[in-house]
């Protein structure tokens, strides 16, 4: 009888309050603490507790750090040598490049033609094709952790897509050859992280060329450049449309949008914006002694508002010499286009052959 009493009163027991992050202050105190801490040692904070890990892990933590201003940007590198890919990243005020953890064996290759995007603290590599064969496959690289995963895959396979990232989720269009009514309803697909799923996105059939050679976002807008014309989807609205000619003729090589300003090189290796709204193309001038002419192998990215191009060096020997140069970029008053190259150096030595495959921008 005494033995059912204390079982009895034992369950009845409230389970124990969860320990404080930190001994006696509240858990949003705590929380504002740890995100001022600079990210590089988010990896050894995250080995002091479960709760601890559950918290640098969480997308509180990103959100906070976002609300204080203490978020931090890296450039993060895809590099093609030889027939492998490899991956570096540029960490915060050091131009250096360290190597990053390849794809696992177990997950696979990373495919020829995929396309790229950032959402949050992940990049992820979308589609492609191993031995031409197109794939649906996607693969997550986590920033934080330097851990790779297989995310959902894509409702069809494709490779050579455009993509482009809005409002908290991936969207990726063409890439694929229409020959079924799959294919066909899912030309364009968008990818939403919450619900961890893929959905197709209605387009007319008129909109639905196979390969995509460039993509870029300028608002709500996400533009894909096909080998002749492009289509540029409204994400807000759900409309579909086609590129102006002069954005058709001007766009070359591998763009990025800063300002609501696209940039890319010209065919004479000149940095040239086009500004979407007055549909004109500009010449990005005040770097013309800072920086070579671009005629092949250079890829841009918007690095916190300001222009980040990088490039393939002469290097000496058997190597290549990856530069990288950060400009400011501004409108003048007279509308013109005006930047100012505030460094430019080598950051990376490569052997001989190798070639930029992508770069990207992560904040957190």
């Amino acid at each position: 009888m005494t033995e059912q009493t204390t079982s009895t009163s034992m369950s009845s027991q409230p389970p124990p309050s969860p320990q404080p992050l930190i001994s006696n202050l509240p858990d949003d105190i705590s929380l504002h603490i740890l995100a001022r801490v600079p990210r590089s040692h988010h990896p050894h904070l995250s080995l002091v507790s479960k709760s601890w890990y559950s918290t640098i892990t969480s997308p509180s933590l990103f959100h906070t750090r976002s609300a204080l201003g203490t978020t931090q940007t890296s450039l993060y590198l895809n590099l093609r040598i030889n027939s492998s890919f490899h991956w570096y990243s540029q960490k915060p005020k050091n131009k250096n490049l360290i190597l990053l953890p390849s794809i696992p064996a177990d997950l696979g290759r990373q495919p020829i033609g995929s396309s790229f995007c950032v959402l949050g603290t992940k990049i992820y590599i979308i589609g492609g094709s191993v031995h031409d064969i197109p794939s649906n496959n996607v693969w997550v690289f986590d920033c934080r952790f330097n851990k790779w995963e297989m995310g959902p895959k894509m409702r069809v396979a494709r490779e050579f897509a455009a993509a482009g990232t809005w409002n908290g989720k991936t969207y990726v269009m063409g890439g694929c050859v229409i020959d079924n009514w799959a294919r066909s309803m899912n030309w364009a697909e968008v990818f939403d992280p919450k619900s961890g799923s893929w959905a197709m996105v209605p387009s007319p059939i008129e909109v639905r060329d196979k390969w995509m050679h460039a993509s870029a976002v300028i608002g709500s807008r996400i533009y894909a450049m096909a080998d002749r014309g492009g289509v540029v989807y409204n994400a807000e609205s759900g409309e579909w449309g086609n590129v102006s000619k002069r954005l058709d003729l001007g766009w070359r090589g591998r763009a990025t949008v800063v300002g609501n300003v696209l940039y890319c090189y010209d065919y004479l290796g000149k940095i040239r914006g086009y500004d979407v709204e007055e549909d004109v193309w500009k010449e990005l001038k005040g770097v013309e002694k800072g920086l070579p002419k671009f005629l092949c192998g250079a890829t841009m990215v918007n690095l916190d508002e300001k222009l980040c191009v990088v490039w393939e060096g002469k290097g000496r020997g058997k190597e290549v010499e990856i530069m990288c140069a950060e400009i400011e970029v501004k409108k003048d008053a007279d509308g013109s286009l005006r930047g100012t190259v505030l460094w430019s150096d080598v950051i990376l030595v490569a052997p001989n052959g190798a070639s930029i495959v992508h770069c990207l921008a992560v904040e957190f």
